[in-house]
């Protein structure tokens, strides 16, 4: 069965991202992103992360070759669809490239949501939530996360000036902090252990966890 123009485009671009990470574990990055990942809070509990990853001009002109179907020299949400679901239908396999930990223990994901891709000053950024299975307590120990390709083909880059946020409606006393920055670094070994479970020899390399403490009221 032949595949529509649109999804034919998405399929190819897909290939070409996923194939990247098929070569040498010692290979630069191929893809440069700046990550943006906003933690999200309900009722007391922190309950997902909503990324915005934009690629780097040189990756975005290709990817959004030929997908202007009406011509009228940009390109919408809809005729980016079948583009942004690929590609998080892709990254599945890859933990969505988010790695979650709570007191050294790997946490769960749910389905992705709101997915979505814009193109625009020449940048492509895919939107997109990765809820947790099951909420964390904004007062529980040891909350963190990373966002991060363990294969280290696609570079992900959080260290812009507020990247890493907690959602709006937030305590005033949580924080996050990065890294080094981090006043619990527990959570580092954690997450480097879940990549090497779940990559094997790919998992090279240690990643910077992302902290989030609320101060006790």
């Amino acid at each position: 069965m032949r595949l529509p123009a649109r999804c034919a485009s998405a399929v190819v671009a897909v290939v070409a991202l996923f194939t990247l990470w098929a070569w040498p574990v010692q290979a630069h990055p191929h893809v440069w992103i700046n990550a943006e990942s906003t933690v999200l809070y309900e009722n007391g509990t922190f309950v997902g992360l909503k990324h915005r990853w934009s690629f780097d001009e040189f990756y975005s002109a290709m990817e959004v070759e030929g997908l202007d179907k009406n011509k009228d020299g940009k390109l919408d949400r809809e005729e980016l669809a079948d583009l942004a679901n690929f590609y998080v239908t892709g990254l599945k396999e890859y933990s969505y490239f988010t790695f979650p930990a709570l007191a050294g223990h790997k946490l769960q994901l749910g389905e992705p949501k709101d997915i979505w891709l814009e193109y625009k000053d020449n940048i492509l950024s895919l939107n997109f939530t990765v809820p947790f299975a099951n909420p964390v307590l904004m007062d529980a120990k040891g909350f963190a996360f990373s966002v991060y390709d363990p294969s280290f083909y696609i570079a992900l880059d959080i260290s812009k000036p507020n990247s890493m946020r907690l959602a709006e409606g937030a305590p005033k006393s949580c924080k996050v902090s990065i890294g080094d920055h981090a006043k619990d670094k527990s959570n580092d070994a954690a997450l480097n252990e879940a990549f090497a479970a779940q990559f094997g020899a790919m998992a090279g390399g240690a990643a910077k966890a992302v902290s989030v403490t609320c101060a006790a009221s």
